[in-house]
């Protein structure tokens, strides 16, 4: 069993942002994005980032765009905070992942997908708030901690894995008493969200209803996208789609407008 203070100790080791970094979601916060996109180029390793984040095909861009200040015209205020807070999560990935299959490229495509998902949702629902179009990256970040905690009690994770047809978030009960949706609303906390970002994305688990109907109307949007993402061939590969029972009762009144949403035929 790992104690609730363990996994504390492992999203406290989640970097803190350089001042750069911390700079730059100030001017994002207050909607800055000149200036946000001067002070971001100062942190190289982020530009390197964004360049190889946005030029992937799911964006859509006709040409390669290596400029910070046009990446940020681009994503706009809203989306160029998203990036920001996908580019502060991949600080914390393994240089080698030993539970899932994945690595470096094919997590960045997880962070792509999910980004351009939740963006499509929000505009269809007609939603600006930095914080909740943000939200979106810490479901990846707690991934990350999930392979961290597996990783130690690999054994352990082997032998429920044999002995049952468990899924990975059921394990990851069992082993730490949270799931990965605890883990995301935690890292909310570290990153100073508000309340209401750790309700999202407990009820995205679809089994956490919030008290707020509101919440609890983007958390189905949010379960949805994940379990349809999750599903693709490259994260089944990879052992990720274990980590969602999907919740049909409670997406079924808004599962036709995701279809059109996600344009699935």
């Amino acid at each position: 069993m790992v104690t609730k203070k363990e996994i504390g100790e492992y999203i406290y080791k989640i970097p803190p942002a350089s001042d750069a970094l911390q700079q730059t979601l100030q001017f994002l916060n207050e909607g800055e994005l000149t200036k946000a996109a001067q002070v971001a180029k100062e942190e190289l390793a982020l530009k390197a980032y964004l360049v190889n984040l946005v030029n992937k095909p799911i964006y859509g861009l006709k040409h390669q765009v290596d400029d910070i200040s046009q990446i940020f015209g681009i994503l706009g205020v809203s989306g160029a905070q998203q990036v920001v807070y996908h580019y502060m999560v991949s600080l914390l990935s393994p240089k080698e992942w030993k539970c899932f299959n994945l690595n470096e490229t094919s997590f960045n495509s997880l962070q792509a997908e999910l980004s351009a998902g939740w963006m499509d949702i929000l505009q269809h629902l007609k939603i600006k708030n930095k914080e909740v179009e943000s939200t979106i990256a810490l479901l990846p970040a707690s991934i990350i901690v999930a392979e961290a905690l597996f990783r130690d009690k690999k054994q352990d994770v082997e032998l429920l894995r044999e002995n049952a047809e468990i899924d990975l978030n059921t394990i990851l009960q069992r082993l730490c008493g949270m799931d990965l949706f605890d883990i995301s609303a935690q890292i909310a906390q570290k990153w100073n969200m508000s309340t209401t970002i750790g309700a999202l994305l407990l009820a995205s688990s679809g089994s956490k209803k919030s008290s707020n109907e509101k919440v609890n109307l983007l958390s189905k949007w949010m379960h949805l996208l994940l379990f349809f993402t999750l599903s693709k061939p490259l994260y089944i590969q990879a052992g990720l789609n274990d980590f969602i029972e999907f919740n049909i009762e409670y997406v079924e009144d808004i599962y036709e407008d995701f279809q059109q949403v996600m344009d699935i035929s």
